[in-house]
């Protein structure tokens, strides 16, 4: 994973992906920053655990990494504030 930025906000659910019904899910995100208003895109990795934890986190203030994988936005850690 290359070029891993932080980011706080709230986190946000846009949608289950298609292809996360079978084996582990995988959803794409949204994190709204509080001071700027701004919003980053991203989605959790596919075939990884994170899918199954992450909804507990969702509407709530969190700190993520977010980093590029395969030229697409991807989770890498996320943790409360």
């Amino acid at each position: 994973m290359k070029n891993i930025t932080e980011h706080v906000g709230r986190l946000k659910l846009v949608k289950r992906l298609k292809n996360s019904h079978v084996g582990n899910p995988q959803f794409e995100l949204a994190i709204i920053e509080y001071e700027p208003n701004l919003g980053w895109r991203f989605r959790t990795p596919k075939n990884s655990m994170i899918g199954y934890f992450i909804q507990n986190y969702l509407d709530k203030r969190v700190r993520v990494q977010i980093g590029t994988h395969y030229r697409c936005a991807t989770l890498n850690r996320v943790e409360l504030c």
